[in-house]
């Protein structure tokens, strides 16, 4: 069943779309395209396929969580080239003004 002028036209209403005659009859012809295409698809059988979201099935490549105890203050300073109060000590980049 072809899509007509008139319910492209009611579409375009619907959607609050001013679309001149040309239009109508240009999208009438595109939206045809559109449904027989859908339903081509519809058409093919999928009995025994189960549905999916991915067309490869995903695999994790993460490790798992393993808790470990944190590096803490001294360990983190002691392999620092400069320390200053208990802080990693870097040059000066911004100078007051």
């Amino acid at each position: 069943m072809p899509i007509t002028r008139d319910e492209v036209a009611h579409l375009a209403r619907l959607s609050r779309l001013a679309l001149t005659d040309e239009e109508l009859d240009h999208f009438a012809a595109q939206l045809e395209v559109i449904i027989s295409a859908v339903a081509r698809v519809q058409e093919v059988t999928a009995e025994g396929i189960p549905p999916t979201s991915h067309a490869v099935p995903l695999t994790n490549v993460f490790r798992p969580d393993v808790v470990v105890p944190p590096l803490g203050a001294a360990a983190a300073l002691a392999a620092a080239p400069a320390v200053e109060e208990q802080r990693f000590r870097v040059p000066r980049i911004l100078t007051e003004g």
